[in-house]
């Protein structure tokens, strides 16, 4: 997996938003957790809610359960750990003002593009396509009943003429099988 792939399994959804946890950051800056987060509570004013929050217990096991195997980095900690937002996320680099930091951000922030952009784009084209493809299937299906019931017009419109026709035949042949007397002059024997 390539380093951006590895960050893009570090963002997680939580309240609704694209989150990392300080766990995973203090990893990626090379930095112990404890060390991210006091340099973040020197610095609280730079982080309003919508930058960073702190898991709640319900939202840790909801986080927690979202991993299969049992993972020792992930379930056994001791305290809630907290979340950064994008917005978070670029605010720690000028916190952590490092040149390990500032590269580790630099890809950071260009894993959350490429989710923007998947999230954006993906599902958008995905329904314009099967808008497209409904459209076309209607308008196929228009088409073929409109065919229909031109044949079944042009069909009955025949059957009848040729219903009329053999009509006429029957009266013609009943007609002309009918014995006639001749009319003038007979010639008595």
């Amino acid at each position: 997996m390539n380093e951006l792939q590895v960050i893009q399994s570090k963002i997680y959804e939580i309240r609704g938003q694209k989150v990392m946890i300080d766990r995973d950051l203090a990893e990626m800056y090379d930095v112990p957790t404890k060390v991210l987060n006091q340099a973040v509570k020197r610095n609280i004013d730079r982080f309003p809610s919508d930058f960073m929050f702190q898991l709640t217990d319900k939202e840790l096991e909801d986080w927690r359960s979202q991993f299969v195997t049992s993972n020792s980095i992930k379930m056994g900690m001791r305290r809630k750990p907290y979340a950064f937002s994008e917005l978070g996320v670029a605010m720690l680099s000028s916190v952590l003002n490092s040149k390990t930091a500032i590269q580790v951000n630099i890809n950071i922030m260009r894993a959350f593009v490429v989710i923007r952009q998947m999230l954006i784009t993906s599902p958008i084209s995905k329904t314009t396509m099967l808008q497209q493809e409904l459209k076309e299937l209607k308008e196929y299906i228009e088409e073929v009943f409109a065919d229909y019931n031109d044949i079944n017009d042009d069909t009955r419109l025949q059957l009848e003429l040729i219903n009329k026709t053999l009509a006429e035949l029957q009266l013609q042949k009943r007609l002309s099988d009918r014995p006639y007397n001749p009319v003038g002059f007979i010639k008595p024997k």
